[in-house]
């Protein structure tokens, strides 16, 4: 793998995966326009995805400490889970972030297959662009509803992660679109919808590793491997700082103009 292209795909993943433009829909047309084997280079997948994954870990670095203190707590005393329930928010997101899991697990573990096979080529991907550009547009209809985050938003918000599943769907688009129709507020439903991303993402990572592990890493692909993996952090790390400063002033509608230019394209080019 070329260095240039390490630090192109590096910067594409760490842009797109935190900004509701897709971040698997990008690298897929990354892919096809750089040529190469890409879509073989399991290694290189993992690498990138830990880059974002440390991204988000060193952004939320103060909430994730606090969420595993309570927990920890929780530990030495689980007979007081109720109370600790009503009383600590950090326990309840906790909960929230465990329920928003079950949708994509499923989903991933039954369905992943069939859509590398049928929907991972870059014309589907570019009318899933298009129709990312739709939801997105469309939360500037929503009506103000003020609403907590709660179990049943939650579980939503989890089933609107598992739609983004399809390639050129985006996850963050997805669930802060769904968040911001139930009425959670825009900063509280875009914290969530990163922070319950964390054991998604781990949990994906640790499947690719075991394919890495038995595929192997090529001493002479390390140091492309590092770009890839350095660029998708520092582009991960502030990407996520400039959506979330956005959607405290606009939201997420802008994106759309985006995704519908970009999905027309894609259509144009690989009709």
């Amino acid at each position: 793998m070329e260095i240039i292209d390490s630090f192109l795909l590096g910067l594409i993943q760490g842009l797109t995966e935190f900004l509701p433009i897709s971040s698997s829909g990008h690298l897929v047309l990354g892919k096809e326009l750089l040529g190469g084997d890409f879509e073989k280079n399991i290694t290189f997948e993992v690498i990138v995805h830990f880059g974002t994954l440390c991204s988000i870990l060193v952004y939320y670095k103060k909430e994730i400490a606090a969420i595993l203190s309570s927990l920890w707590k929780l530990v030495r005393n689980p007979s007081e889970i109720r109370q600790r329930y009503k009383s600590d928010n950090n326990i309840k997101l906790s909960w929230f972030i465990l329920i928003s899991m079950i949708p994509a697990a499923v989903v991933g573990f039954t369905m992943e297959e069939m859509i590398e096979n049928t929907i991972l080529r870059p014309f589907p991907v570019s009318i899933m662009l298009l129709v990312t550009g739709a939801i997105l547009y469309s939360t500037r209809f929503r009506r103000d509803h003020p609403n907590d985050l709660g179990t049943g938003s939650a579980l939503g918000i989890g089933l609107a992660q598992a739609f983004a599943i399809l390639p050129g769907i985006s996850r963050s688009g997805s669930t802060i679109s769904l968040g911001l129709y139930l009425g959670i507020k825009r900063e509280e439903v875009a914290n969530f919808s990163f922070l319950m991303v964390i054991p998604v993402i781990a949990g994906a990572m640790l499947v690719k590793t075991f394919e890495m592990a038995e595929s192997g890493v090529p001493f002479d692909t390390l140091f492309g491997l590092l770009v890839g993996f350095i660029t998708s952090f520092v582009s991960g790390y502030f990407a996520l700082k400039y959506l979330i400063i956005l959607l405290r002033s606009k939201g997420i509608h802008p994106f759309a103009w985006y995704c519908w230019i970009l999905g027309a394209v894609g259509l144009v080019y690989f009709w």
